[in-house]
């Protein structure tokens, strides 16, 4: 579904991402996880087309997305930690804007937008302006713009920001019926329960470059066999890439 090669970023002398490889399967939900400042939104953004890579290719659902940009995206979607929606609109009418920019006849707009709302439960204020949403139901309507199309890669930034313990759980079984689907989650988290409850697979990014790839059993066994849990083996392989580069500097 996802397949990047070669792919890194420069600011000038910074280099953000490290030239680095990644192959993600259809069907699967697949954990991006990493510490503050370790290239996790430059990736993100550059596989969602916003930002372009300084080498390397991305390719999504087998279309180069550097050749074929507008059908590349139509592939995916989008839904980042904090939402920019229109809110003079109502939840209706943002649904109805989105879907014909996607190209989207007005009876399937009709017909997915309300199946959408009524499962976020937004249904009852759908003819409400987006301003007048709190910050849950405005993530929630975020999730709804983005499945409207119904793309095969959805690409998901902090998903849990903002919802209730019971929105939360909503959106979890989300995740596992799009992989159901043969289609694809991209999710990137510093909710390390919520990862190891949902994903498939899953890579750690540091320092622009990925310390940690696999199953979280696989990624345990390797990296911390008696860790009681995800966030003590992500800790474990942070402190000891912190070591390592330590000591290294000290040669």
């Amino acid at each position: 579904m996802i397949r990047i090669e070669g792919i890194e970023k420069r600011y000038g002398d910074f280099q953000a991402l490290k030239p680095l490889d990644l192959h993600v399967r259809k069907g699967e939900v697949f954990g991006f996880l990493g510490p503050n400042g370790a290239g996790k939104t430059t990736l993100i953004r550059m596989i969602a087309g916003v930002l372009p890579p300084t080498a390397g290719s991305i390719a999504i659902n087998g279309i180069d997305l550097a050749k074929d940009p507008l059908r590349a995206k139509w592939n995916t979607g989008y839904i980042p930690d904090r939402p920019y929606l229109y809110e003079k609109l109502t939840a209706r009418e943002l649904l109805e804007f989105i879907g014909g920019i996607y190209g989207l006849d007005s009876a399937d707009i009709e017909e997915r937008g309300e199946a959408l709302l009524k499962r976020y439960e937004l249904w009852e204020v759908s003819n409400q302006l987006v301003e007048g949403f709190s910050h849950g139901m405005k993530q929630r309507l975020t999730f709804c713009a983005s499945l409207l199309h119904e793309p095969a890669l959805v690409i998901v930034d902090e998903p849990m920001v903002g919802l209730d313990p019971r929105g939360a759980r909503q959106i979890k079984d989300v995740f596992r019926q799009i992989a159901e689907q043969g289609r694809t989650v991209f999710l990137s988290t510093h909710s390390l329960d919520v990862a190891q409850e949902v994903c498939d697979r899953l890579v750690i990014l540091n320092h622009g470059e990925i310390v940690a790839q696999g199953s979280y059993s696989e990624i345990r066994s390797t990296a911390h066999p008696n860790a009681r849990d995800l966030e003590e083996v992500f800790l474990c392989i942070l402190e000891e890439e912190s070591e390592l580069k330590a000591s290294m500097g000290a040669e």
